[in-house]
């Protein structure tokens, strides 16, 4: 499994750094964010370092596949399958990614506007 000894989310994944982890497979972990931006936000990323989504090869079609799969679960577990959630995958500075490991924002437990900011 690929990872960079620099990047927050592969030292997360790896148990290096506390977070509140509420979902792991062998694929994926989904933490709680620290700076929530809705009641639940859940940050879910892939255990291999993938810095952006220009950065998928094909072959890591299963991994983020699996994200979904994953938003689904813990969004069931939270109580927002019924109700609504969102997910955002951002890609680069400009568009708001801070952290360069692709993850995915699981959202709910508020209502959302469109379009988004």
């Amino acid at each position: 499994m690929t990872s960079n000894p620099d990047c927050l989310f592969c030292k997360i994944t790896a148990g290096d750094i506390d977070a509140d982890i509420i979902h792991q497979t062998d694929q994926v972990v989904g933490f709680r964010d620290l700076n929530p931006q809705a009641p639940t936000h859940v940050l879910i990323v892939p255990r291999r370092h993938i810095p952006t989504i220009n950065d998928i090869a094909e072959s890591d079609a299963a991994v983020i596949g699996q994200l979904f799969v994953a938003a689904k679960e813990i969004a069931a577990e939270e109580g927002l399958s019924e109700p609504g959630y969102r997910v955002i995958m951002n890609c680069n500075a400009g568009a708001g990614q801070t952290v360069f490991h692709v993850h995915l924002h699981l959202l709910g437990g508020r209502p959302f506007t469109w379009p988004p900011g």
